[in-house]
Parts: structure tokens; sequence; C-alpha cells
């Protein structure tokens, strides 16, 4: 008993693996390519970035205080971490929208109907939107504070809503930062309006020291101005040459001399802290007074009872 014979169409094998078939292959083998090219660009872009903006303020702050900063590699770091935390993120955008573009061409050749699935994926989208403004708002929010470097993980900041603290993550959504009792503050990127930075490329310790008003402000001077040199000669979180700029106020009891201290960022609270306790220990030396608040009563008889 022979088994039957088999007519096999060639012609319409042929047509059938060179239509949908092969054009899923193709879609799927330029989503693929398209994809690591446009991932691949993003990063040579980003870095493209690093190498040129962000460098040229590097070598801008570093003209002002050489010896400082080619000894750190703070700000080259944090670009680093940036870029990268931008990349991801772009990335995983690009991928989404070729991968979903892919995957509406891939249902078309499969013969599925995409009008009435745009239709509705265009409903909904709207719908989202309407439903999640803040959630978008927050997002665009942290995305801009990213590429635009306004604050970073480290970096001591004061936001608009009263609350300041070191900054311990940032993401799209939130930046998360701990006050200096211990508190953590979760913030939505959206909420913020006004970031004040401490602690970006370098800080400034700020000391108004009291004399009273018969000290001799030459000698004074003198005195402050020998005890910050003699911190900044030590080769500690000092940047530059301290500057005393002089006479800032004349108050009810004493006279306030002003010194200003450029110091690596996030430093200047514990510079300001050494420079009181010497200035402390010169004054106390060199017989130079911290005034109080003194008040003189004077006592007069009352003529009735004198007579």
């Amino acid at each position: 008993m022979t088994a039957p014979a088999v007519n096999v169409d060639t012609d319409k094998v042929v047509e059938f693996l060179l239509g949908s078939p092969l054009a899923i292959v193709v879609i799927v083998v330029m989503a693929i390519v398209v994809s690591r090219v446009a991932r691949r660009a993003i990063k040579r872009m980003l870095r493209g970035l690093h190498s040129g903006g962000v460098r040229e303020r590097l070598s801008a702050v570093r003209r002002r205080t050489p010896d400082a900063l080619l000894e750190t590699e703070e700000i080259s770091i944090r670009a680093t971490q940036r870029i990268e935390a931008l990349a991801s993120v772009l990335r995983s955008i690009v991928s989404f929208v070729v991968w979903l573009v892919a995957g509406l061409l891939v249902l078309g050749e499969l013969g599925f109907d995409l009008a009435p699935l745009l239709a509705g994926a265009g409903i909904l989208g709207v719908a989202i939107g309407f439903g999640s403004q803040s959630l978008v708002k927050d997002f665009l929010s942290g995305f801009f504070i990213l590429v635009e470097d306004q604050f970073g993980v480290g970096d001591i900041v004061d936001l608009e809503p009263g609350i300041s603290g070191t900054v311990e993550a940032v993401s799209l959504r939130t930046t998360r930062l701990r006050s200096v009792d211990g508190t953590v503050w979760h913030v939505p990127n959206g909420e913020i309006r006004r970031v004040g930075n401490m602690s970006q490329h370098w800080s400034r310790a700020l000391l108004d020291v009291d004399v009273a008003y018969d000290t001799d402000l030459s000698h004074a001077r003198t005195v402050i101005k020998r005890v910050a040199d003699e911190l900044w000669n030590e080769g500690t979180d000092i940047l530059e040459e301290p500057d005393l700029w002089g006479v800032e106020s004349l108050g009810q009891h004493a006279v306030t001399l002003r010194l200003v201290v450029k110091t690596r960022p996030s430093r200047q609270w514990v510079v300001a802290r050494e420079l009181r306790e010497r200035i402390k220990r010169a004054f106390d030396a060199e017989g130079i007074e911290i005034p109080f608040p003194q008040q003189t009563v004077w006592m007069r008889p009352d003529p009735a009872v004198a007579g």
C-alpha cells in the first residue's frame, strides 16, 4: 500500500515565507539594531556634554583654585554619576518607544486592525494624562534637575518649603533629604520651585567676630588674620587665602569684624568651628576682650531724702 502523494505548491510556500514571517523578522531585527544604535548614541552624546560643558566649568573653577581642586575629583565624579543616571533614563525611554513601534508593526503584519487599538490607546493616554498631572510634573522636574545639575547626592541644600539637609537620593519623582536632626524628608520634585545649594563646587565659611569698642581694631584684625592664615597654611579644607573684609557693623555692645574663608564643598561649618576656637584662644592670649551685653545703672539720690 503506497502513501498518498502530497502536492506542495512551492510558489505559495515561497510567497508565505517571503510575506508576514519575513516582515516580522525584519521588524524585530531592525528594532534591535535601532535600539542599540540609539542607546550608544545617547551615551556618546552625554559623554560629549561631560567633556564639553562640564569640563569647561571645571576648568574655570580650577583657574581660581588650581592647587586645591587638582587634588580632588569631586566635581568629575559628581558629573560622571549624573551622566550615568541620565543615560539610564534616556536609554530606557528610547528602548520603550522603539519596541512599542515594532510591536504595533508586528500586529499589523499579523492582520490586526490597528485603528481601534490606536484610538483606544489615545483615549487612555489622555485620561491618564489628566489623572496624573502631578506625577508627570514630578518626572519632568526631576529630569531637568539632573540635566541642569541643580544638586546631587551629598549636596547640602535648602528647598523652598523650608526644608534643608543633605541630599541622600535623587530620582525622577522625588528627592530625599536628611536634616541635621536626622529627619528624612521626601520632597516631590514638582514641588521644588527654588533650590539653595550650599556645597556645589566650593563653599564659604563666614565668621562675624565681635570685639569691644575700646579694642585696637588694627591689633584685632592682625590677630584674626594671623589665626586664619595659620589654619590655611596647614593644608586643611581651606582653598585659598582667607579674606578679612573689615568692620561689618557697629552694634550696641560690640564692633563686628567679618572674616570669609573659601573651603571645600560642605566643609564650611567644620572650618568655621575650628577658627572660632582658635580665635578665642588667640584673643585670650593677646588680651582682646570679646564683649557681652552690659548695662550701667546710675543711682541718683532723692533730693527730698537727702535734705
